[in-house]
């Protein structure tokens, strides 16, 4: 099975960092294929434009979607998205690693999802969650936050963090057609002791062999018939 670990923290030695170590080894050592576009360190572009096609077909008037869809059918992507899009593409599980900054994901993520995930490549008119173009494929957060489990609780400051994440997991992932597992949250990251930290890396990696494992029991049954 092939894993793509998806990585928007700044800092390697983050805890948000630690987490996706923590993945590409789970994985790696369960025998699972991983590509890892760790956003920051490839210095990754967020901001579309022209620049994100070898040709457009209107130097005049750029229309965003419509270029997309060109590439789509001429493969005429930037080399950059070119190499994240066939990241995607072989993916049967996408795993994203984010800290919660001003309550979404960092903008170099959301950048990733504007120029990657494109018109023609991840979507097209009538393809959308339960029709998606990646349905079959498997999906979680693992999310870093600096505020704690009850700032993010119903009635409380930030609201329930499912609510916090539907723009990333019901607007993006499960649009495309993804299973999306329920997030792993590791609340109030720098602000408790190294033993609670190393409680939660080890809560992750259970978490995780439990969705390869339901990812390789799903692939394992869609090969046989």
């Amino acid at each position: 099975m092939n894993v793509l670990v998806l990585h928007a923290h700044p800092e390697p030695r983050s805890f948000c960092s630690a987490l996706k170590d923590a993945t590409v080894e789970t994985a790696a050592a369960a025998g699972h294929t991983v590509d890892v576009s760790d956003l920051f360190a490839q210095d990754f572009d967020p901001v579309a434009g022209r620049h994100d096609f070898a040709s457009v077909a209107d130097p005049e008037v750029f229309r965003y979607q419509g270029e997309q869809a060109r590439a789509a059918e001429e493969g005429a992507f930037s080399p950059e998205i070119a190499r994240e899009q066939a990241r995607m593409a072989r993916a049967d599980c996408l795993v994203l690693h984010f800290p919660i900054w001003w309550g979404a994901p960092p903008a170099i993520l959301k950048g990733w999802f504007d120029r990657v995930l494109a018109f023609g490549f991840a979507y097209r008119d009538g393809t959308r969650f339960d029709t998606g173009l990646f349905k079959g494929k498997q999906s979680i957060c693992c999310v870093t936050t600096g505020g704690t489990i009850k700032r993010f609780s119903e009635g409380d400051a930030y609201g329930p963090i499912e609510t916090v994440l539907w723009p990333v997991e019901r607007l993006t992932l499960a649009y495309l057609g993804t299973t999306v597992h329920p997030p792993f949250v590791a609340y109030a990251a720098p602000r408790v002791d190294d033993a609670a930290r190393a409680a939660m890396l080890d809560a992750w990696r259970a978490r995780l062999r439990e969705v390869l494992i339901t990812d390789g029991r799903r692939a394992e049954t869609a090969h046989r018939t």
